[in-house]
């Protein structure tokens, strides 16, 4: 199977590529930094994992850098995995509309674009494909200083809903996965003291594993789940 995966240099992004790799896919990676752990991925598993850096700020220019330029319709996508988005994180009263715009974006805007040329590879090959984008916990319950955040990643999850009940009598899934709090780099400007305030809301009482959250993916991916559409499955330490 071949899969398209945003966001692919590190973290989640990352160990989705590995879950997928080992499991024999080939993957399509997209960041904007080719990072070393990617590289040394990369060196494992040369023929079945490609890279390509993507400013993902530039909506416009989607189909050419993306599905012209790498994954072109010669390549049969089985499935997209929207995990890229930024963060713009302060209070309400404080909102920027430059930097909102900025985050809507990548958060929205492109996956979005994506997922449109994406479902038209699927159809151009007769592909039954899935989709499936990474959406935040703080989508479901309040966090000061993540409204504007949260609220990209909302719309992402009515988007997907609607996209699964648009394409599903042709096969087409479209899920959402929303993680708890993980130890990744958008996380690691909190403190420790915030960070233990924040696991201590969970029933686990701790981050939520990233593996987890990349086998979840893995397993909507899959013929396995070919019957779940239009959800959100939650990966949150029992955070909801």
């Amino acid at each position: 199977m071949n899969y398209l995966v945003t966001g692919c240099s590190r973290g989640v992004g990352l160990e989705i590529c590995r879950v997928l790799l080992q499991q024999g896919h080939t993957v399509y990676g997209i960041a904007r930094s080719f990072s070393e752990e990617f590289q040394k991925l990369q060196g494992e598993y040369q023929d079945r994992l490609y890279f390509k850096s993507v400013d993902l700020s530039d909506s416009d220019n989607v189909r050419q850098s993306i599905f012209k330029d790498f994954v072109s319709n010669k390549v049969r996508l089985h499935g997209f995995v929207n995990n890229a988005a930024i963060a713009y994180d302060d209070i309400v009263t404080n909102l920027n509309l430059a930097k909102l715009q900025a985050m809507y974006a990548v958060n929205v805007f492109t996956p979005m674009m994506i997922t449109k040329y994406a479902i038209r590879n699927m159809l151009l090959h007769h592909t039954r494909g899935c989709i499936v984008h990474i959406s935040s916990i703080s989508a479901h319950t309040g966090y000061k200083g993540l409204a504007m955040y949260a609220s990209s990643k909302g719309a992402l999850e009515a988007f997907s809903k609607d996209t699964a009940r648009e394409w599903g009598e042709l096969g087409i899934r479209s899920n959402i996965v929303v993680p708890g709090f993980m130890e990744t780099s958008m996380s690691s400007t909190l403190t420790e003291e915030q960070k233990d305030r924040i696991y201590k809301r969970t029933s686990l009482k701790k981050a939520t594993s990233i593996n987890s959250v990349a086998e979840t993916v893995a397993f909507i991916l899959s013929d396995k789940a070919q019957s779940i559409t239009g959800q959100n499955i939650h990966v949150d330490s029992g955070t909801i």
